[in-house]
């Protein structure tokens, strides 16, 4: 009795130091909680991509030097100190003999992964929430990336082995829009989400100017592409710790807010959210024309974006001949670009519909138009901007530019169409794009084995069709209004009523 009384009185203790340092937190930290997660949320995106796109830099100095004999007149030529015929690491049991059709499958086999856990991310995150849904997804991926030296080193750099690594790594991060989407469902009011969401889904520019940039130097001043795994884990590692200190799945749960914010989000996200999601209405959902919409316009995004990430390293050294410290600044420079127009688009966007001079609908089709049409047409461009390095990296970076403006298009359009099942729906479309993931950088691969200008050419005009059919169905049938899905009820019997 005098254990349990003591084990019980320190139980209260422990408890009321608890309460009374997150009292003290939520008076000494004055900023909204909203606005914490997304920052976090930012910081999540930003370590799913460098963490997936580290691979992109790397794995051009992970193979031996092109010889490039054979069609010298679509070959680009240099003198200038920034050109590279060798590599950066020059240890040859650190090189691997993997032809370009290997390598698109190594650069897409993340893809494969992410693909088949968008819908459970989606499940697990509105059943569960999605502070462990994202946060252990996260976790997965940066374990991942953390061991890929060591099993490319451990079995010989057998192709095989890293592909079902990067398949893994792929689960793991297939959460992570699926339970961010569940998370700004119940934190983000309707007039704040062009700003915030635009600021959580930039985190993905952000996270490739990140892993391009360091990615290039550190290879470059290690000798070894190693490091940026070995980088890029460990901060992912360091993420999910804060991640589960500071940020919970919704208002009511977490010990740190403040009363006006609780009641303030009560007033303005609980009126559209139910509490608690018996079943997930899936007939509806998914024969529901905006929600088709939604995902051909992600079908598009995915397809340019991704194409981008994986294969604009390569096209910066296979075709432009950078070497591996210019080819990570320069492979950043259209993400800086894409960063800076998706802030001001994302507050733009929310100007425009707070005034009124547009309809949520027509800011959604808008943005994404300019989002689709831009990217098009400029990605052309830069194919046939020939050996000019300046012009070339111009035409990428007015591409990329234009593409900023899907984040607050349809990239938040699934919070329109369903607070409820966003998870679900962000899941399905995410699902559907995660396939050009697969697609494009085999695509690219098979089409490009020599790296000319003419082979790259036809990839970027590959792109442009998607673009522009996906974004005439968009324009068609996208909707910004709350569906009637959102609200289906679940009969006595476990059904739709």
């Amino acid at each position: 009795m005098i254990v349990k009384n003591c084990c019980r009185d320190a139980t209260s203790e422990i408890r009321s130091r608890y309460l009374s340092i997150c009292e003290l937190v939520t008076t000494v930290f004055l900023i909204p909680q909203r606005y914490v997660l997304g920052v976090m949320g930012f910081l999540a995106i930003i370590n799913s991509y460098t963490m997936r796109v580290s691979i992109s830099v790397a794995i051009t100095e992970m193979v031996p030097p092109k010889n490039s004999s054979s069609h010298k007149s679509d070959i680009c030529s240099y003198s200038d100190s920034g050109s590279s015929t060798t590599n950066s690491v020059t240890d040859g049991s650190k090189l691997y003999d993997w032809n370009e059709s290997t390598q698109g499958l190594i650069l897409s086999s993340f893809y494969w992964g992410y693909a088949g856990t968008q819908l459970l991310g989606g499940y697990l995150s509105e059943r569960y929430g999605g502070k462990y849904t994202l946060g252990i997804g996260l976790l997965i991926s940066a374990i991942c990336t953390l061991i890929t030296p060591w099993v490319i080193y451990g079995t010989d750099g057998n192709s095989g082995m890293l592909i079902f690594l990067r398949v893994v790594e792929g689960l793991g991060e297939g959460t992570t829009y699926p339970a961010l989407n569940a998370l700004l469902a119940n934190w983000v009011p309707k007039q704040e989400r062009g700003r915030i969401g635009a600021l959580i889904y930039a985190g993905n520019q952000m996270g490739t100017i990140v892993s391009n940039l360091i990615s290039g130097q550190l290879i470059e001043a290690t000798r070894d592409w190693a490091s940026v795994f070995f980088l890029f884990g460990s901060l992912g590692i360091v993420w999910f710790v804060l991640w589960q200190l500071l940020c919970y799945s919704d208002p009511d749960s977490h010990p740190f807010i403040s009363e006006s914010e609780k009641l303030y989000l009560r007033r303005e996200v609980e009126s559209v959210t139910l509490k608690k999601k018996k079943y997930i209405p899936w007939k509806k959902i998914c024969t529901n024309m905006p929600v088709v919409a939604l995902v051909a316009a992600q079908i598009g995004h995915d397809w340019g974006f991704y194409m981008m990430t994986t294969d604009l390293p390569k096209y910066m050294k296979g075709v432009l001949k950078f070497n591996v410290a210019d080819n990570g600044i320069w492979s950043s420079i259209p993400y800086v670009s894409m960063y800076v127009i998706s802030m001001f688009c994302g507050w733009f966007c929310d100007w425009l519909i707070r005034k009124d001079y547009l309809s949520v609908t027509m800011a959604r089709k808008y943005f994404t138009t300019v989002a689709s049409v831009g990217p098009a047409i400029f990605l052309v461009a830069a194919s046939y901007s020939g050996c000019n390095r300046a012009l070339s990296i111009t035409m990428f970076t007015t591409a990329m530019g234009f593409m900023g403006a899907f984040y607050c298009g349809m990239k938040i359009n699934a919070l329109d169409l369903s607070p409820n099942y966003a998870a679900t729906v962000m899941g399905i479309e995410n699902t559907a794009g995660a396939i050009t993931g697969i697609v494009t950088p085999y695509l690219a691969g098979v089409l490009t084995p020599d790296q000319t200008l003419t082979q790259w050419r036809e990839v970027f005009w590959i792109a442009f069709g998607v673009f522009f059919a996906t974004n005439i169905f968009y324009l068609i049938f996208a909707s910004g209004e709350i569906q009637e899905f959102n609200n289906e009820k679940q009969s006595d019997d476990g059904g739709e009523k």
